[in-house]
């Protein structure tokens, strides 16, 4: 039974890390929606076609440096504390966020500006590296036993929250600002909102204590033990793990990162709907999103994440292709919403179990390290890089069918490596073990309970 100090002490982790993941989102959503008006800014020396290149692989930079930003601040974060590791990184992002709100134009710096903008994303990519990461440890660890997929699924919660108010505040300036206005300085406002990340680090520094499960990790003498030791039993310990785990971040990255922020130019340019009837779609799926991560959380602790994980490949490979077809075959705003509804669907669907399903099968020593590099890589290689590939082989074949053949392709190698792998397997049992036992329990409760009444 958990005292009134310790609930107050899971709001504060709760609450603390949403709102970091929410900002963290909230930017890298706007980034891609207003990646046409940010080429025209900082590489409107190049043409059409080129300038979008650029601005998709200057939003793929900030994905190159995240696995070394989530190692070196998972280990700082396992060696010094997730919550001091917390508070540096959102005072990070905010500088990045600034960085790319405040810079000129290229017609004002020249070739200064889009430097400073790649450096302000590898700040950001850096910093938030180890975001998800952390926030992810530091509630599992909170968490009570039965809940940790539920309690977990709350740092999902804020890729809702976080399209709901990147799409509504760029919807809003898109209808309420001339195009020329939108184009000078209407996309800047947005990051200026995201750059509010870092007063919540300091808040964060000082009202946010560490896990009784962190004291006790750091305790033992192998907490202490020299940095090579350290990544020598990392690697003995959790290197399995750490296959298993990409597995399960692929399918979710790729799914969530072209629907989030290639799709909406997907549909202006391809498709030649709205930029504003796409954002109006996010807006509504985030609603949805916001509304059915915790439920499909408890639905994970109730029959398993991994067993859900499975379900959700299985209906995923099965309807990817016709939703596409259904969008293609006549291009409306109303069969765009419910595509988006589906996808964003079966993003919840997975997405509200990964922080608990990553933290669950690593080591208590090696968990922020752990999760950090699969996640970053994952999300590097299959999700941030997305846009990017997809833009480049669209310039060579049929640009309509690339998306749905590049997330088929990424789920099927999803599943390969979770079952490849002995942690794989091994959670797969368990969870089938543990349905069977709630089974059981309920099957004798239910007797139990009949035997009373007769």
């Amino acid at each position: 039974m958990y005292t009134d100090s310790e609930e107050t002490k899971i709001r504060k982790v709760i609450f603390s890390t949403v709102l970091g993941g929410t900002f963290e989102w909230f930017d890298f959503m706007v980034y891609g929606y207003f990646s046409g008006m940010i080429a025209r800014a900082f590489f409107g020396g190049a043409g059409r076609d080129e300038s979008m290149l650029l601005t998709f692989a200057t939003f793929a930079v900030g994905f190159l440096v995240r696995p070394i930003g989530g190692v070196v601040m998972g280990m700082y974060a396992d060696r010094a504390g997730r919550v001091k590791a917390l508070s540096w990184i959102m005072v990070a992002m905010s500088v990045g966020s600034l960085l790319l709100a405040l810079t000129p134009g290229s017609a004002t710096l020249g070739i200064a500006a889009p430097i400073l903008v790649v450096i302000g994303r590898l700040v950001q990519g850096f910093a938030v590296g180890a975001q998800f990461a952390l926030s992810s440890v530091t509630i599992y660890e909170v968490a009570p036993p039965g809940k940790k997929m539920f309690y977990g699924s709350f740092n999902m919660l804020s890729l809702g929250i976080a399209a709901m108010l990147s799409s509504g505040c760029s919807y809003l300036l898109s209808r309420h600002l001339s195009h020329a206005e939108m184009a000078e300085w209407g996309w800047r406002v947005p990051f200026l909102i995201g750059a509010l990340v870092g007063p919540l680090g300091f808040y964060i520094r000082h009202h946010v204590a560490e896990s009784e499960e962190f004291h006790r990790m750091q305790a033992r003498p192998a907490a202490r033990a020299p940095l090579g030791q350290r990544m020598r039993e990392f690697t003995r310990e959790n290197g399995d793990a750490l296959v298993c785990a990409m597995g399960v971040m692929i399918a979710g990255t790729s799914l969530n990162y072209v629907w989030n922020a290639y799709l909406p130019n997907y549909a202006q340019y391809q498709l030649h709907l709205s930029l504003s009837s796409s954002l109006q779609a996010v807006f509504v799926t985030s609603i949805m999103a916001c509304v059915l991560s915790p439920v499909f959380g408890k639905l994970a602790d109730r029959i398993g994440a991994y067993r859900l994980f499975c379900f959700f490949i299985a209906g995923w490979l099965t309807c990817v292709f016709p939703l596409f077809w259904y969008l293609l075959d006549s291009p409306t705003e109303t069969r765009l919403m419910v595509v988006q509804l589906i996808g964003m669907l079966f993003v919840t669907l997975q997405g509200a179990a990964h922080p608990g399903m990553l933290v669950q099968i690593f080591t208590v020593q090696g968990r922020s390290t752990g999760v950090a590099i699969a996640y970053n890589t994952a999300v590097m290689l299959f999700g941030g890089l997305a846009p990017l590939y997809i833009s480049v082989v669209s310039r060579f074949t049929d640009a309509r069918f690339i998306p749905p053949s590049y997330l088929f392709g990424t789920s099927v190698l999803a599943i390969s490596l979770v079952l490849a792998t002995r942690t794989g397997r091994r959670v797969l049992r368990d969870d089938r073990i543990q349905r069977r036992s709630s089974a059981a329990l309920a099957a004798n409760g239910s007797g139990s309970s009949e035997a009373g009444r007769t």
